[in-house]
Protein backbone atom coordinates (compact mmCIF):
# COMPACT_ATOMS: atom_id res chain seq x y z
CA UNK A 1 0.00 0.00 0.00
CA UNK A 2 1.43 3.36 -1.02
CA UNK A 3 1.68 5.88 1.78
CA UNK A 4 0.74 9.44 0.92
CA UNK A 5 2.41 12.18 2.93
CA UNK A 6 -0.19 14.82 3.61
CA UNK A 7 0.00 17.75 5.93
CA UNK A 8 -2.37 18.42 8.78
CA UNK A 9 -4.12 21.80 8.46
CA UNK A 10 -3.05 23.18 11.83
CA UNK A 11 -4.16 26.81 12.03
CA UNK A 12 -5.65 26.84 8.51
CA UNK A 13 -9.19 28.15 8.50
CA UNK A 14 -10.06 28.24 4.81
CA UNK A 15 -11.65 25.34 2.99
CA UNK A 16 -10.14 26.46 -0.32
CA UNK A 17 -6.56 26.32 0.97
CA UNK A 18 -7.07 22.93 2.60
CA UNK A 19 -8.46 21.45 -0.60
CA UNK A 20 -6.10 23.13 -3.07
CA UNK A 21 -2.95 22.37 -1.08
CA UNK A 22 -3.91 18.76 -0.36
CA UNK A 23 -4.12 18.97 3.43
CA UNK A 24 -5.85 16.23 5.39
CA UNK A 25 -9.58 16.98 5.45
CA UNK A 26 -12.17 15.05 7.45
CA UNK A 27 -15.15 14.96 5.12
CA UNK A 28 -18.34 16.12 6.81
CA UNK A 29 -19.87 17.63 3.70
CA UNK A 30 -22.79 15.21 3.86
CA UNK A 31 -23.73 16.88 7.16
CA UNK A 32 -23.34 20.31 5.58
CA UNK A 33 -25.70 19.29 2.79
CA UNK A 34 -28.25 18.04 5.34
CA UNK A 35 -27.95 21.26 7.33
CA UNK A 36 -28.50 23.41 4.24
CA UNK A 37 -31.25 21.23 2.77
CA UNK A 38 -33.30 21.04 5.94
CA UNK A 39 -33.27 24.83 6.12
CA UNK A 40 -33.48 26.56 9.42
CA UNK A 41 -31.61 29.15 11.42
CA UNK A 42 -28.46 28.03 13.17
CA UNK A 43 -26.48 29.61 15.96
CA UNK A 44 -22.90 28.35 15.91
CA UNK A 45 -21.59 28.31 19.43
CA UNK A 46 -18.38 26.37 19.89
CA UNK A 47 -15.15 26.97 21.79
CA UNK A 48 -12.24 28.79 20.23
CA UNK A 49 -10.18 26.76 17.76
CA UNK A 50 -13.08 24.34 17.22
CA UNK A 51 -13.73 24.75 13.49
CA UNK A 52 -16.26 27.58 13.19
CA UNK A 53 -14.20 29.52 10.66
CA UNK A 54 -13.56 26.42 8.56
CA UNK A 55 -17.27 25.58 8.58
CA UNK A 56 -18.17 29.11 7.48
CA UNK A 57 -15.50 28.98 4.77
CA UNK A 58 -16.87 25.63 3.55
CA UNK A 59 -20.42 26.99 3.49
CA UNK A 60 -19.25 30.05 1.54
CA UNK A 61 -17.54 27.85 -1.07
CA UNK A 62 -20.68 25.72 -1.34
CA UNK A 63 -23.03 28.69 -1.80
CA UNK A 64 -20.61 30.30 -4.27
CA UNK A 65 -21.06 27.13 -6.35
CA UNK A 66 -17.36 26.21 -6.25
CA UNK A 67 -17.94 22.61 -7.24
CA UNK A 68 -14.26 21.96 -8.05
CA UNK A 69 -13.33 22.28 -4.35
CA UNK A 70 -15.75 19.48 -3.43
CA UNK A 71 -14.55 16.87 -5.95
CA UNK A 72 -14.24 13.50 -4.23
CA UNK A 73 -16.26 14.54 -1.17
CA UNK A 74 -19.59 13.15 0.01
CA UNK A 75 -21.59 16.22 -0.98
CA UNK A 76 -21.02 15.36 -4.65
CA UNK A 77 -23.46 12.47 -4.25
CA UNK A 78 -26.24 14.80 -3.14
CA UNK A 79 -25.82 18.15 -4.85
CA UNK A 80 -26.79 18.27 -8.50
CA UNK A 81 -27.34 21.95 -9.28
CA UNK A 82 -24.40 23.90 -7.77
CA UNK A 83 -26.23 27.21 -7.97
CA UNK A 84 -24.12 30.30 -7.30
CA UNK A 85 -25.42 32.70 -4.67
CA UNK A 86 -23.99 35.99 -3.46
CA UNK A 87 -22.19 35.40 -0.18
CA UNK A 88 -21.82 38.21 2.34
CA UNK A 89 -19.31 37.50 5.11
CA UNK A 90 -18.87 39.80 8.06
CA UNK A 91 -16.02 39.36 10.53
CA UNK A 92 -16.17 41.67 13.53
CA UNK A 93 -13.37 39.97 15.42
CA UNK A 94 -10.71 42.45 14.34
CA UNK A 95 -12.59 45.69 14.93
CA UNK A 96 -13.24 47.75 17.99
CA UNK A 97 -16.72 49.13 18.16
CA UNK A 98 -16.95 51.48 21.09
CA UNK A 99 -20.15 53.10 19.87
CA UNK A 100 -23.24 52.25 17.91
CA UNK A 101 -21.96 54.52 15.13
CA UNK A 102 -18.67 52.59 14.93
CA UNK A 103 -20.60 49.37 14.33
CA UNK A 104 -22.94 51.00 11.82
CA UNK A 105 -19.99 52.47 9.91
CA UNK A 106 -18.24 49.08 9.75
CA UNK A 107 -21.38 47.36 8.46
CA UNK A 108 -22.05 50.13 5.95
CA UNK A 109 -18.48 50.00 4.67
CA UNK A 110 -18.62 46.22 4.18
CA UNK A 111 -22.02 46.41 2.48
CA UNK A 112 -20.66 49.09 0.13
CA UNK A 113 -17.83 46.72 -0.84
CA UNK A 114 -20.37 44.00 -1.63
CA UNK A 115 -22.47 46.45 -3.65
CA UNK A 116 -19.43 47.13 -5.85
CA UNK A 117 -18.58 43.43 -6.10
CA UNK A 118 -22.10 42.44 -7.14
CA UNK A 119 -22.73 45.47 -9.36
CA UNK A 120 -25.18 47.38 -7.18
CA UNK A 121 -25.14 51.11 -6.71
CA UNK A 122 -26.36 52.96 -3.66
CA UNK A 123 -26.36 56.72 -3.23
CA UNK A 124 -27.36 56.55 0.40
CA UNK A 125 -26.15 54.84 3.51
CA UNK A 126 -26.64 51.12 2.99
CA UNK A 127 -27.41 50.13 6.52
CA UNK A 128 -29.43 51.99 9.12
CA UNK A 129 -30.09 50.87 12.69
CA UNK A 130 -32.81 52.78 14.48
CA UNK A 131 -32.55 50.93 17.76
CA UNK A 132 -29.45 48.92 18.61
CA UNK A 133 -31.47 46.95 21.18
CA UNK A 134 -33.55 45.46 18.36
CA UNK A 135 -30.51 44.61 16.24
Amino acid sequence: MEQINRKYPVGIQTFEKIRQENYVYIDKTDLIYQMVSNGSYYFLSRPRRFGKSLLISTLAAYFEGRRELFEGLAIMEYEQDWIQYPVLRFDFSTGKFATKEDLEDAIDYKLSEYELLYGLQSEQRTFIVNDINNF
